[in-house]
């Protein structure tokens, strides 16, 4: 019990430190997302980051599979917030999030066998991502390509934990996007348009998952 806490306190820390930092690395590579956010904005993802930390070390305690979904939570965060404030969610953090979590996956399965569960989150990934493809196809308006484009890592992580997570997580992502659009609607005054993120909702609806479905 003290080991777990020193490690999810040990990691929350981490979280506060790895947040600014990765946001920088952001600014710098993607220079046309408009540099760094506001101070305030900075504060609340580091904030969030820390406490994703906190709960993940929590949920797998020293494993190997722990160092991907922290992985999962730094760059969910960033990308969230690019998506929220800017409407896109860039192509080369979606393929940091998916390549860097194939390997570091890889690495669990390798050091801790566990094929079956990388053979999934591959399959997982694929499904998910066809799932999206096709939806936005059929509806264009309400799924940009770069939520397709996310699916693919969600469906990943969320297949390395199992099918059950990969129907759930999928399926909540559009529940708490309605939830956050009518948040938003009310928000907002009626000059200002009512579009909303979705990228957002699938992070948290696959953190969500992660976190408390065992």
């Amino acid at each position: 019990m003290t080991d777990g806490l020193a490690l999810a306190l040990l990691l929350a820390l981490a979280g506060l430190v790895l947040s600014p930092l990765c946001e920088l690395l952001i600014a710098r590579a993607l220079p046309r997302l408009g540099g760094l956010p506001s101070l305030k904005v900075r504060i609340t993802t580091a904030a969030v980051t820390a406490l994703l930390f906190g709960l993940l070390a929590w949920r797998f305690g020293f494993s190997f599979e722990l160092p991907a979904y922290l992985l999962l939570a730094l760059l969910g965060v960033q990308l969230s917030r690019i998506d929220f404030t800017l409407h896109l969610l860039p192509n080369r953090l979606v393929l940091a999030l998916l390549g860097g979590g194939l390997l570091l996956l890889g690495v669990s399965s390798v050091v801790d066998p566990g094929w079956p569960e990388l053979l999934r989150a591959l399959a997982g990934g694929a499904i998910l991502f066809a799932g999206y493809l096709i939806l936005g196809i059929i509806s264009p308006r309400s799924l940009g390509m770069g939520d397709v484009k996310l699916a693919a890592p969600l469906g990943m992580y969320l297949g390395y934990l199992g099918w059950p997570q990969v129907l759930y997580g999928g399926l909540l992502g559009f529940v708490v996007g309605g939830v956050l659009t009518v948040l938003m609607l009310r928000l907002r005054s009626a000059e200002k348009p009512a579009e909303t993120a979705h990228g957002p909702a699938m992070v948290a609806a696959a953190l969500g998952v992660v976190l408390f479905m065992h």
